[in-house]
């Protein structure tokens, strides 16, 4: 019987810890609880265990590894990562910090539905979508080291988690639904942004990701939306003063960002399969017209390499 990669990651993260007993003062490493919380249960107010508490054998060297690609994602992943963003420019801290798409206990929430793929996805998967749309980049293979480290270091951040629950903080909060405006977003941003993005919005890698153009977030990528960019510009921009801005002026500056060139998503027309496209998705879907879309599409070297598939249905003679 031929197994899904994710159990398979999970059998392998098994026999690591078998085979090296852990010290009573390390986390355990396993992050899945028997327990499932009940739907609609309260978020947990959880921490992730601190990097001192990796232990000091072949799981906590996957551990580091898989942080390192985390954070250095385009120096060590530069065929997969081309552009300049890395994982910790959205999930902040590493992963880490609270309410900046935090990354603690997302390992105990795959497999999942989503209603971007109409399909449930694992997390695996979940990690690719990341690379080809917010790295606009090209999907890791599931059975490859490198993946592995990465679900190596999403499980030790979830260490102690229950199966499906949710943490307080894992999601950047919603703003409300405002319209920015591009040219006010123009003047903020020669203040504000420039400094640091630079006029051309290229940012300076690899520490300051880029904002536009070719080594930018793809048009598929969660921050291609109008609220979900002016979400995360309202709490943690600019990095000197963070929260400085009001809601209306991260509306202008996300308006002015996502109104530039930036790569194209493979595809990205079949997304929402089933319907319920977010109002301000920038590319039109199968019930939904595009809203302000940026001003050119930049073709993908490898587009075919940008795609990560649902799982195939098996036919009669599979089964």
């Amino acid at each position: 019987m031929r197994y899904p990669a994710v159990y398979l990651t999970l059998a392998s993260v098994g026999l690591l810890i078998g085979c090296h007993r852990a010290e009573p003062t390390r986390p355990a490493l396993d992050p899945i609880a028997q327990a499932t919380p009940a739907a609609g249960s309260t978020p947990l107010d959880y921490a992730a265990p601190p990097d001192s508490t990796i232990p000091a054998d072949p799981m906590g060297a996957a551990i580091r590894r898989g942080r390192d690609l985390f954070t250095q994602t385009t120096t060590l992943l530069p065929r997969y990562a081309p552009g300049n963003i890395v994982c910790s420019s959205c999930h902040l801290d590493a992963g880490r910090r609270p309410d900046a798409a935090s990354l603690a206990g997302v390992y105990a929430r795959y497999p999942k539905y989503m209603t971007r793929t109409g399909a449930v996805v694992t997390l695996q998967d979940r990690i690719n979508h990341c690379f080809t749309r917010s790295l606009a980049g090209s999907r890791l293979p599931d059975d490859s080291r490198e993946m592995h480290d990465l679900m190596a270091y999403l499980a030790f951040l979830s260490t102690g988690v229950p199966h499906g629950a949710h943490v307080v903080g894992e999601s950047i909060p919603k703003l409300p639904p405002l319209t920015g405006d591009s040219t006010t977003g123009a003047a903020i941003y020669a203040t504000t942004c420039v400094v640091c993005h630079g006029a051309g919005g290229a940012g300076i890698p690899p520490a300051i990701p880029a904002l536009w153009g070719a080594p930018s977030y793809s048009i598929g990528a969660s921050m291609s939306r109008e609220e979900r960019a002016a979400a995360f510009i309202r709490h943690f921009m600019p990095q000197t003063a963070p929260g400085s801005l009001t809601d209306q002026q991260a509306y202008d500056l996300a308006a002015f960002i996502n109104s530039h060139e930036r790569p194209d998503m493979p595809n990205k027309a079949n997304d929402w399969p089933l319907g319920g496209a977010p109002t301000d998705l920038p590319y039109d879907t199968r019930d939904h017209a595009a809203r302000r879309p940026p001003a050119r599409l930049l073709p993908r070297s490898r587009p075919t390499e940008a795609l990560v598939s649902a799982a195939p249905t098996l036919g009669p003679t599979d089964r």
